[in-house]
C-alpha cells in the first residue's frame, strides 16, 4: 500500500501539468514547477492520501485511484505543507482549488490562443473507426438535467463551469459547416462511439444498466477521455492545445447526450 499509489501513468503525469500551466494551483502563488519528466513526488500531491495514516485518506480508493489524475494536484513544496492542515483543507476545498486553477488556466489560454479548439476539433475528427455510422440527435440538453439523471456527482461542477464554452464550440461549427465540414458529426460520432465501448464495459449483464451506469458515470466520462486521449496521443496531431480542448469538446458532447445516458423526453428542457 502506498507505493502503488505514486505509480503515476506517463498519460497521468502529461495531462496533470498540461491543465495546471506547470503551476501551484494553490491560490495566488505563482511559482512554476518543473517540467513532467522531472517532476518531483513532493510537487504531486494526493488530495486523498497514497497510504494509510497520510492526509484524507479514504481505505475505499484503490490504489490505481489514488494514483490516477483526478486525485492529484500540483503544488510547491510550501502549499504542500500547508495543504497538510486537514481541517482547513478538506477534500471538497482541494478539489475546487485544482478545478478552479485548472479553469482559469484554461481561459487564459483560451484568450491568448484562439486556435486552441480549431486543433482539438481537427484532431478528433481525424479519427478512423470501422463502425457503422450512428443516427444523430445535435440537440443540446440541459445539463442540469442531465447531470442528474445520470447521478454525475465529482464531474458535475466542472461540466457547469465549462457549459459556457458551448456557444463558441457551436459557433466554431457553424462555421466549418458553412465551409462543407462534416466535422461536428465526425466528432460526436466518434466520442459516442467510445463512450458505448466504456459503457459496456460498465454494464456486462447487468439486470438494471441505467443504475449501473449511475453508480459509475464519474469513471466513465473519465475513461471516455483517457480512451480519447489515448487514441490523439498517437495521431500526430497531439499538443497541449488538444489536452486543454478535450474537456471543453466532452462537455459539448455530453450536453448533446453523446456520453452517458439522454434523459427522459419530458426532462429535457
Amino acid at each position: 500500500m502506498g507505493n502503488a499509489a505514486r505509480r503515476y501513468t506517463p498519460q497521468t503525469i502529461k495531462i496533470l501539468f498540461a491543465l495546471s500551466g506547470n503551476q501551484c494551483a494553490f491560490p495566488g502563488c505563482e511559482i512554476t514547477l518543473v517540467n513532467s519528466k522531472n517532476a518531483k513526488d513532493s510537487n504531486i500531491c494526493h488530495i486523498e492520501a497514497a497510504s494509510e495514516g497520510g492526509e484524507r485518506y479514504r481505505d475505499s480508493m484503490t490504489d490505481l485511484e489514488r494514483a490516477d489524475y483526478p486525485n492529484l494536484i500540483l503544488l510547491c513544496v510550501q502549499h504542500h505543507d500547508e495543504t497538510n492542515d486537514v481541517e482547513k483543507y478538506p477534500v471538497d476545498i482541494l478539489q475546487r482549488m485544482k478545478r478552479d486553477h485548472e479553469s482559469a488556466y484554461l481561459q487564459q489560454n483560451f484568450k491568448s490562443n484562439p486556435s486552441m479548439l480549431k486543433n482539438t476539433i481537427n484532431a478528433i475528427a481525424s479519427i478512423d473507426f470501422d463502425d457503422p455510422p450512428i443516427e444523430e440527435n445535435l440537440v443540446p440538453y440541459n445539463p442540469k438535467v442531465k447531470i442528474t439523471h445520470n447521478s454525475v456527482k465529482r464531474h458535475a461542477a466542472l461540466i457547469h463551469e465549462y457549459k459556457v464554452y458551448h456557444k463558441k464550440l457551436n459557433t466554431l461549427y457553424d462555421e466549418l459547416e458553412s465551409q462543407g465540414s462534416l466535422k461536428k458529426e465526425k466528432i460526436l460520432k466518434n466520442i459516442n462511439l467510445i463512450y458505448l465501448k466504456v459503457k459496456g464495459s460498465y454494464i456486462l449483464d447487468s439486470d438494471n444498466i441505467m443504475n449501473s451506469i449511475r453508480e459509475n458515470s464519474d469513471n466513465i466520462i473519465d475513461d471516455v477521455y483517457n480512451e480519447l486521449y489515448s487514441k490523439l496521443e498517437g495521431s500526430g496531431l497531439w499538443d497541449e492545445d488538444v489536452i486543454l480542448g478535450i474537456n471543453l469538446v466532452l462537455v459539448d458532447a455530453f450536453m448533446r447526450c453523446k456520453i452517458l445516458e439522454e434523459p427522459p423526453p419530458n426532462d429535457s428542457k
